[in-house]
């Protein structure tokens, strides 16, 4: 750990890349970046500096708008947000960064009917703070929608749009874009074109043009149709969106997420069987995120902590042969020792039974 000076006060904070150093039990304690799409980020797009304590982070998508110019082909932007490659973040990596950063992947047994809204959007604000994008603060481009109370909502609208009047165009100028993170309500036809309706926010819509719209349902089909099946799934949408003269907002680029009912993120119905296995079993685990990584590519699918001293990486493998061609270093650090690592591919069967709960023993009496 070290001291960092933040602008006017001091925070205790943990080296770059030491997380998996930590004792489980220890709060600074991450899994080894290999577990997950994080490992290939860490250093080129996203770079820590231990002397300041910022973090800088590499986009693979623009955060301007040129004039004159029409929104992104939605050919170019819903496709590389889906699956970016390179040393950049892509709008699905960077919405993995921030909720792994606010330690939104982690899960406790005391955590049980706590998470709400509206801690997810503190604990999300708080991840954003001393990140940089582009020479500029992350903080001040994201916008995340308060929860939404009658009594208050003319001063909600009004921080809505004095947050927004910063992207909205001026002659001559780039058109700064916003970056949004929120719960999708719906995706609906409007009088012109497509609009997307999201928790919190019931009386503004956010506008998707025709091709963006087409693009949104081959590219996120799996997300989307868990979603419309499964109601204990929240759909979480990251986008980059311009605001017009009249403070109309249109999306401009997107990417999908799928968490359950604990804001935990999974990629699929399996994923999700998974964690809440684990939860109905009151077990403490780090949820693993892909980031940039391809849908083939393995992954830790989430990290026992309460194992013993080191972590108990818990694998699916979708493909029969996955399994048979995992690279060596990604073997290396999930088999420790002569643990057996756990893995589950579905089309072989049942999922099997969860590896025991290892209780720790004090190492002094208490008095």
């Amino acid at each position: 750990m070290y001291v960092a000076r933040l602008m006017e006060g001091y925070t205790v904070k943990r080296m770059p890349n030491t997380g998996s150093q930590h004792a489980t039990s220890c709060p600074s304690y991450e899994p080894p970046a290999e577990f997950s799409g994080l490992g290939q980020l860490v250093g080129t797009a996203i770079v820590e500096n231990p002397a300041t304590g910022e973090t800088a982070l590499k986009l693979d998508f623009p955060m301007t708008k040129l004039p004159g110019r029409s929104t992104l082909p939605a050919a170019a932007s819903a496709s590389s947000s889906v699956a970016s490659q390179g040393p950049k973040l892509g709008l699905r990596a960077l919405l993995h960064y921030l909720w792994d950063q606010a330690e939104l992947t982690h899960w406790k047994p005391g955590f049980a009917g706590r998470r709400t809204w509206g801690t997810v959007r503190k604990h999300l604000l708080q991840a954003a703070e001393n990140k940089f994008t582009h020479g500029h603060a992350l903080l001040a481009s994201l916008y995340i929608p308060e929860v939404f109370s009658v009594e208050q909502r003319e001063a909600i609208t009004t921080r809505r749009l004095r947050q927004w009047a910063r992207a909205q165009p001026k002659p001559g100028q780039p058109q700064p874009l916003m970056l949004l993170v929120a719960e999708v309500k719906e995706i609906v036809p409007s009088r012109y074109g497509h609009k997307a309706i999201l928790k919190h926010i019931p009386d503004q819509a956010f506008a998707l043009d025709e091709p963006l719209y087409r693009r949104l349902g081959r590219c996120f089909e799996q997300e989307l149709s868990a979603w419309g099946t499964d109601g204990d799934l929240h759909l979480l949408m990251i986008a980059t969106f311009r605001v017009d003269d009249a403070a109309v907002p249109g999306l401009v680029e997107l990417s999908l997420m799928l968490a359950t009912a604990q804001w935990l993120p999974v990629e699929d119905g399996w994923e999700k069987q998974l964690v809440g296995a684990l939860v109905r079993s009151g077990r403490s685990f780090i949820k693993g995120l892909r980031y940039n990584e391809a849908p083939d590519q393995p992954l830790v699918a989430a990290s026992l902590l309460d194992c013993g001293d080191a972590p108990r990486p818990l694998l699916i493998t979708r493909d029969r042969g996955q399994s048979e061609h995992m690279p060596p270093d990604f073997m290396a650090q999930t088999i420790r020792g002569d643990t057996p690592l756990w893995q589950w591919n579905p089309a072989d069967g049942d999922m099997p039974g969860l590896p025991p709960q290892q209780h720790r023993q004090l190492t002094t009496p208490l008095p």
